[in-house]
């Protein structure tokens, strides 16, 4: 994959369950680490005072569990873009390019007050667009 944001991911003790391997809940804490990463790589505002994204909906496929010690990264890259939403790829790798986790997470920009959706703002569709697959 060219056309996408690769961020590393330190593993804690904490995030292990008793089987030595990272709790399937925290692979949603380090995909949403790595969007918060992203989006602040952006040279214009994700989010302010009248709209922010949301989690719409988030699919996590696991392939393979992360035993640890370990060493993973996070790659994000844009499956869809819509007006006010982008559907954010994602995989969870080893160093040697095993697949963990693979999936997609629905994030949708709101207007703060009435909860309603609202234009993605310029520099998340710039950023977006920036990740789709090559063509």
């Amino acid at each position: 994959m060219s056309h996408v944001f690769r961020t590393p991911v330190s593993l804690r003790w904490s995030d292990l369950d008793a089987f030595n391997h990272v709790n399937n809940s925290r692979y949603l804490t380090f995909l949403e680490q790595a969007r918060i990463e992203w989006f602040e790589t952006l040279d214009e505002p994700w989010m302010d005072d009248h709209s922010a994204p949301v989690v719409a909906s988030a699919t996590l496929n696991f392939k393979r569990p992360i035993a640890y010690p370990a060493q993973v990264a996070v790659e994000l890259f844009t499956d869809k873009l819509g007006t006010s939403s982008v559907v954010i790829g994602h995989r969870i790798v080893a160093a040697d390019g095993t697949v963990h986790c693979d999936g997609q997470v629905v994030a949708v920009w709101v207007d703060r007050q009435t909860g309603k959706p609202t234009p993605l703002p310029p520099g998340v569709r710039r950023a977006s667009e920036r990740l789709l697959p090559a063509a």
